[in-house]
């Protein structure tokens, strides 16, 4: 089962002509999950070929405009095919006025069921075959939420030899070992799958945290993750202004990264005043605490596999 990543904008606080506001897909198989949606969402999910009028949930940080001036468009667009499944939108409070608010002015015909659910202290938000994803709370101007999807733990590996021991037969029987069923052998014996199979697998995590202080409870949240997207709007020199904006610098996101013990950080909503030649302080900061950082620009993919 694929699970890739799609950096849909880098920017924080207003678009630049090589920067589009901060938003990531997530892609799950046939799931695709928003988190954010500044302006220019749809430039980037156009320009990936994503079939993005499928989005099935939007998760927001919070109602600032750069992160949500994005969202009114993708609504419109996505009522232009046929859809029956409902579109979920999450974020703190005050979303859902943003989007009835939206729906009223603009007049929207919307051929397909909208549910906003507003965040208000931490908790599974959405669920799904095999996953779930949980909001936790960050601190900044406005009420800011983080997300991580994180998936349930995999069957073991299926041992063939052992189930032919046990005399079950190759076939159907193997399938429903596979998926958590006892069978009966041949010889009448009930085998169970914990006799042919390993020990469990872990699944994925992912994580996005942007627009916060600095908080050492983060690290306990997107502990573990295989991908972490993080803020570091801001080089150290001014630490200061950050603190002042409630946001984070590099150095920062790449401490939470290291004390998480997550695999791999990428950055991202970075300052305005940055050039894209400027942006290698922020890298350079952050790599000094984590290595295992990188620069995110508009349209990058990661790709997040299984351990094994």
């Amino acid at each position: 089962m694929n699970l890739e990543a799609f950096v849909l904008g880098c920017g924080g606080m207003m678009p630049l002509p090589y920067r589009h506001l901060t938003s990531v897909l997530l892609r799950r198989d046939g799931d695709l999950f928003l988190f954010d949606g500044g302006e220019g969402t749809q430039v980037s999910l156009r320009r990936l070929n994503l079939k993005w009028k499928k989005i099935n949930a939007i998760f927001v940080s919070h109602t600032h405009a750069d992160h949500v001036t994005g969202i009114p468009g993708l609504m419109m667009l996505s009522a232009q095919v046929d859809r029956d499944e409902p579109l979920y939108i999450y974020g703190p409070p005050k979303i859902a006025e943003y989007v009835e608010s939206n729906r009223k002015v603009l007049d929207m015909y919307i051929n397909y069921p909208v549910v906003v659910k507003e965040i208000t202290a931490p908790c599974i938000v959405h669920e799904g075959d095999g996953f779930y994803i949980r909001a936790f709370p960050l601190q900044h101007t406005k009420t800011c939420v983080g997300y991580t999807l994180e998936e349930l733990d995999r069957p073991g590996e299926f041992n063939p030899e052992a189930a032919r021991a046990l005399n079950v037969p190759c076939g159907p029987l193997w399938s429903k070992l596979q998926t958590g069923e006892n069978v009966v052998a041949s010889d009448g014996r009930t085998v169970r799958p914990d006799q042919v199979l390993g020990a469990k697998r872990p699944g994925r995590k992912f994580s996005y945290v942007t627009d916060s202080l600095y908080l050492p409870s983060i690290a306990k949240e997107v502990r573990g993750s295989d991908l972490l997207i993080c803020e570091g709007m801001f080089a150290d020199d001014v630490q200061d202004q950050a603190r002042e904006k409630k946001h984070m610098t590099a150095r920062q996101a790449a401490t939470i990264a290291r004390d998480a013990g997550v695999k791999k950080m990428g950055l991202i909503h970075y300052s305005p005043r940055y050039t894209d030649y400027e942006l290698s302080v922020l890298l350079e900061e952050a790599k000094s605490v984590f290595p295992e950082t990188v620069l995110t620009k508009d349209r990058m993919t990661f790709d997040i596999p299984y351990a094994d």
